[in-house]
């Protein structure tokens, strides 16, 4: 769970969930968590990087209304470079 400004971790809740990736968020979406499930990839992202990326999953989710989780989530990882900001966890 990402530390916040205080030195206090915020709750983080499931946003969005698919077979392949998962999105947790903070109630105030100032932290994310983006799951790759099969490898146990995440990227934590906090301060600009989560505005950023707030941002740019919310133009995904509008541009494609029709999307299920894992074809949205799969967009930001690869398209919006956000893989470059996982590391692996323990399985």
């Amino acid at each position: 769970m990402p530390a916040a400004a205080d030195g206090g971790a915020r709750p983080i809740h499931v946003l969005s969930d698919g077979d392949r990736f998962e999105l947790r968020a903070s109630a105030d979406r100032s932290a994310y968590e983006l799951r790759t499930k099969a490898d146990f990839f995440v990227a934590h992202l906090l301060g600009e990087d989560a505005l950023r990326f707030g941002a740019d999953y919310r133009a995904v989710r509008r541009q494609h209304l029709a999307w299920k989780p894992d074809q949205a989530l799969a967009q930001l990882w690869d398209d919006g470079g956000y893989m470059w900001f996982a590391a692996q966890e323990a399985e």
